[in-house]
């Protein structure tokens, strides 16, 4: 071998040496990209992965959040419509109540409701025809002991039950649709409590 091709076999050793050190180092950095790469889609997947535990539980979170206020509003519905039936039974209830225990009642309430004025009571026509002999009186006295004066009109209002007292153009209605009403938030927390504590 002449020393040319010494120096040609040479420079082709050294060019295919830096040649393969550059395959090699282009093969580390590759398979160091590759690396990296599958590293981060890796957090990428982990990241999505939490995401999406954490959207399944938010979502698991809101629909059980959705039922329980469904359930708590049926819930009170029922509790209003049971209240609701227990007002209407008392009411029913003291609507049928006997003569002289209904006529009593109405007594306590215009000891109650009456002003020391002078007025005029007013009843419905079906209680003026039912009511008891000597209830008048009865009505004037608890007047008079309360520093005031009621006249019994003979007029039949269009009233179910209970009385009106009207003085000088006021009127305070005292039927017992309109007295339970008046303490309908009163009597609801009290059938509550009752019933359902």
């Amino acid at each position: 071998m002449t020393g040319l091709d010494k120096m040609k076999s040479q420079i082709l050793n050294e060019a295919k040496a830096a040649a393969d050190g550059k395959v090699a180092e282009a093969k580390r950095q590759a398979e160091e990209m590759i690396n990296l790469a599958k590293e981060e889609a890796e957090k990428k997947r982990e990241s999505i992965s939490r995401k999406s535990e954490a959207d399944v539980q938010r979502y698991q979170e809101r629909t059980a959040s959705s039922i329980d206020l469904q359930r708590r509003t049926k819930l009170l519905a029922a509790k209003q419509e049971v209240i609701a039936e227990v007002l209407d039974k008392a009411y029913e209830k003291l609507s049928g109540m006997e003569e002289e225990e209904y006529f009593a009642m109405l007594l306590k309430i215009l000891v109650r409701y009456m002003l020391p004025e002078e007025g005029e009571i007013f009843f419905s026509a079906k209680d003026l025809q039912r009511m008891p002999s000597g209830y008048e009186e009865q009505i004037q006295k608890v007047a008079r002991e309360n520093g005031g004066a009621l006249t019994l009109s003979k007029e039949g209002r269009p009233i179910e039950n209970g009385f009106v007292l009207a003085y000088g153009g006021i009127e305070e209605n005292c039927t017992l649709r309109a007295m339970l009403d008046a303490k309908k938030d009163e009597l609801s927390d009290m059938v509550h409590r009752l019933l359902f504590l």
